[in-house]
């Protein structure tokens, strides 16, 4: 490609580095969508065009496994993320939202509580697609830099791409949970004490 006086124009992409415990971004997007392609990658669903914020006062789970991997919205824009897998996870005081900002009416705000009475949220199988992840964290047997197509310690299909950077561990907790994602997956999700709102204005979970 060249500008208008006939020069040579050069361009670059680099991701945003992700938050705490995150995994290195994971490639260029031509080489993410040849991937895609072939099968090499592939998201669920079409995730929107808004991220969401999630928080817990704890995070504890069995069979943990972390790798870089890509979602999809609908427009086919390539979305990094850093995916989370856990076999079995429980969640204390957990919050979710959504603001969405429309036109004239403003600002509104979807938020969902849960596991804020002594049951802890349940959730089996469950997958976390983010871009942002902190907390006071702790892991049992973890090893870090792992090939993330031979991952065993977490679900059964959280595996990433070959020669891709990856983490794994037998157990694992996080306190003061602050996430910020694309899309959660999960074979079941139990929400005790659930209580779901929406309003006016800006009532994120941070």
């Amino acid at each position: 490609m060249k500008d208008a006086q006939g020069r040579p124009v050069t361009g670059a992409i680099r991701w945003k580095r992700f938050a705490a415990l995150s995994v290195p971004a994971v490639a260029g997007t031509a080489v993410l969508a040849v991937a895609m392609a072939n099968g090499a990658l592939a998201a669920s669903f079409a995730v929107s065009g808004q991220q969401f914020k999630v928080s817990a006062d704890s995070l504890t789970g069995e069979g943990f496994a972390q790798y870089g991997s890509i979602d999809t919205n609908a427009r086919g824009d390539l979305l990094p993320v850093a995916v989370t897998g856990i076999k079995k996870a429980e969640m204390n005081n957990l919050c979710q939202s959504v603001l969405t900002t429309l036109p004239v009416v403003g600002d509104i705000s979807l938020k969902l509580s849960a596991g804020n009475k002594g049951t802890p949220v349940q959730a089996n199988e469950l997958f976390v697609d983010a871009t942002q992840l902190a907390g006071d964290a702790s892991f049992e047997n973890i090893e870090i830099g792992r090939d993330a197509s031979t991952l065993d310690k977490g679900p059964k299909d959280a595996q990433g791409m070959q020669d891709m950077f990856s983490q794994q561990a037998d157990r694992m907790s996080i306190k003061n949970l602050k996430q910020v994602a694309w899309a959660t997956n999960a074979g079941t999700f139990k929400l005790s004490g659930l209580n779901m709102k929406v309003l006016k204005g800006k009532h994120e979970c941070f």
